[in-house]
């Protein structure tokens, strides 16, 4: 399986990029940063006559990964209680492209298999639950599968090294990813 990992850190070395680093030890796979992605936010367009006006960016870059791909890895902190900014902003323009006949990106959302990665302060396994259920919502609505989740304790950059049910859910995934062709 093709395996993408979409980075939703502003810092490099994040929490989560590491949790996700260390879960594609040993397995193919391509990473996108998305502060590397210049993504402009979404003008709500759904209801106009002509639809959505063509945005110059690099979402649809981003867009062919994710069709190119079986597995997505969609790493954030926990900030505010919700993803990052910049998976927000990223996700939040999928809309667009679920209505764009150009490429088949809503019919190919649902052929992926979707693993989560928070990471966040001293109570993110309770507090990062309801950023877990909008994951599931998100699936939903697009018709992918999550497949599992995992919420890392960490706020200094390695704090995560810590958790050790955190990396052994990471462990897992990865001896799993390593067995698929």
């Amino acid at each position: 399986m093709r395996t993408l990992v979409l980075l939703g850190s502003t810092r490099n070395a994040s929490n989560s990029t590491l949790l996700a680093a260390r879960l594609t030890q040993g397995v193919p796979h391509t990473t996108a940063r998305l502060t590397d992605y210049t993504i402009n936010p979404i003008v709500d367009q759904r209801h106009d006559e002509g639809g959505f006006t063509p945005v110059d960016d690099d979402f649809k870059e981003l867009a062919r990964h994710m069709i190119n791909h079986d597995r997505i890895i969609f790493a954030t902190p926990l900030y505010w209680y919700g993803m990052s900014g910049p998976m927000k902003n990223f996700v939040d323009r999928w809309s667009q492209y679920l209505r764009d006949t150009s490429m088949p990106f809503k019919a190919s959302l649902a052929e992926k298999e979707a693993y989560v990665i928070i990471t966040g302060g001293p109570h993110s396994k309770s507090k990062g639950l309801p950023l877990v259920t909008q994951f599931h919502y998100i699936c939903d609505f697009v018709g992918m599968k999550l497949v599992d989740y995992v919420i890392g304790r960490g706020v200094r950059p390695g704090e995560v090294t810590n958790d050790l049910n955190a990396l052994a859910t990471i462990d897992r995934w990865n001896d799993h990813f390593k067995k698929q062709p």
